[in-house]
């Protein structure tokens, strides 16, 4: 059994219309087989039964000249009674009276009609006679009241079994010919059928390959079609989104870059420019050694945080202190002298579930931009509020123009290209990605004046 399956599974057609096709002439010929024995054997009954009836008909036309009125029986004699005495036997009792001209005594038929003439009611039996001829014989008797007789009549069943051989052989090759019809209509049903389903494949395979807007929608289609539509807008969204991500991740990748390279390139620009003492040489060692550092958490950082949430959304980080990271963000921004900073804590510790280096990610482009745009102040305040730690990122710049609201945390926008900053607008909408991956949110709050506030809330440890 195991090995006829593989062999099964080879000679099974590929393709879905192949299937559909075979599913389709298999039932076919299994109805057609009923069908076709049902009709057959229906068909050899109601010939058998036509037979009967006519040796019924011609017994009885024998009985009436037989005469049983008397004490003994006999036998007149009629016009017809060369026609009449055909292939009929008629007995008193069981002793024959007369017989066929053609009848001998040890012939089958014969011996079947002493059998039939013994029998106490009326029968009909079929035997074989010589050639292989099937002979049909009825018996009918004929009471008297002294003395009764029976008349046997034979009908050779040669032409009724001609009849229905050729109705067998006719309905086989109608079957034959119902069945190349089905098969070739379902063929040709199935491929017009799934002939929109090939069309939908290759549209979804071209717009899936570019990242198009199109989509199939559920209108003008049947319902099965609909669902088919369905589903493939949504794998497309779906490879869309994938699309987009990877370009996100490519931009925030380049983006959180860029500062530690240039830092980078500044240093080895500033050892080359002269000779420097071994001091100098290791400080600025140093600082690229640092730089490098930077890029690997930066890395490692974004890598995780896709990787996660491609894997596993739910993962639950651990937590952290939010104020020492914090304080370290602070110490390593570049701060103009006109700027001064201020952290104000309502506790000591207040941690959040989220990693370090994920945290570090969401403050510092807030804490970044603040001290960039700030004429004289940034204020962060970090507090505990139910189920959450909320800190307030908050400078007294220009703020954000109200045009640009909209687009604050949309990738590569910014709200004035030429304004002499380095940035590719990707460090706010990489902090709101983080910090949603964990559960939290990075807003801000259009009605503050005068100067930005941005606002970070995260689970609390």
């Amino acid at each position: 059994m195991k090995r006829v399956r593989p062999v099964l599974r080879r000679l099974a057609p590929r393709t879905l219309r192949g299937r559909l096709s075979l599913v389709a002439l298999t039932t076919a010929a299994l109805l057609m087989t009923v069908l076709t024995i049902v009709f057959n054997a229906v068909t050899d009954r109601h010939l058998r039964h036509q037979a009967d009836d006519e040796l019924r008909d011609r017994a009885a036309a024998v009985a009436t000249t037989v005469d049983t009125t008397g004490p003994r029986v006999r036998v007149l004699e009629t016009v017809n009674d060369r026609l009449l005495d055909a292939n009929v036997w008629i007995y008193a009792g069981t002793r024959l009276l007369e017989k066929p001209p053609s009848a001998t005594a040890g012939d089958l038929p014969a011996r079947a009609a002493d059998r039939l003439a013994a029998r106490p009611r009326d029968l009909c039996v079929t035997v074989q006679a010589p050639a292989h001829r099937p002979v049909r014989l009825c018996a009918r008797r004929v009471p008297g009241r002294r003395a009764t007789a029976t008349v046997v009549t034979a009908l050779d069943l040669t032409p009724y079994r001609s009849s229905a051989a050729t109705l067998l052989v006719g309905s086989l090759v109608l079957d034959a010919v119902m069945l190349g019809c089905t098969y070739v209509l379902t063929r040709l049903a199935v491929g017009r059928a799934l002939r929109p389903v090939r069309t939908m494949t290759d549209q979804a395979t071209q717009w899936s390959a570019v990242g198009s807007d199109e989509r199939f929608g559920t209108e003008d289609h049947p319902a099965e079609l609909a669902r088919l539509g369905a589903s493939l807008d949504a794998l497309l969204d779906r490879i869309r989104t994938v699309l987009r991500h990877e370009q996100q991740l490519t931009g925030e990748l380049s983006h959180e870059l860029r500062t530690p390279l240039t830092r980078i390139v500044m240093e080895l620009d500033w050892w080359r420019a002269r000779p420097r003492t071994d001091a100098e040489t290791r400080a600025a060692q140093e600082v690229i050694a640092e730089a490098a550092q930077s890029m690997r958490v930066i890395c490692d950082t974004l890598l995780n945080d896709a990787r996660e949430n491609a894997l596993n959304p739910a993962t639950v980080p651990g937590t952290t202190d939010v104020l020492p990271v914090l304080d370290r963000l602070l110490q390593h921004l570049d701060l103009p002298d006109r700027v001064k900073t201020e952290v104000e804590a309502e506790a000591p510790v207040l941690e959040a579930v989220v990693a370090p280096a994920p945290l570090a990610r969401i403050l510092s482009p807030l804490l970044t931009n603040a001290v960039r745009y700030a004429r004289s102040r940034v204020t962060v305040s970090a507090r505990r509020v139910p189920g959450a730690v909320r800190i307030d990122v908050v400078d007294d710049g220009p703020g954000v123009p109200e045009t640009f609201a909209d687009d604050l945390f949309q990738p590569g926008r910014r709200a004035d290209p030429g304004d002499g900053h380095d940035g590719a607008g990707l460090g706010l909408p990489l902090a709101r990605r983080l910090a949603r991956a964990v559960g939290g949110e990075v807003s801000y709050d259009a009605l503050h004046t005068p100067g930005a506030r941005f606002t970070i809330t995260l689970p609390a440890g």
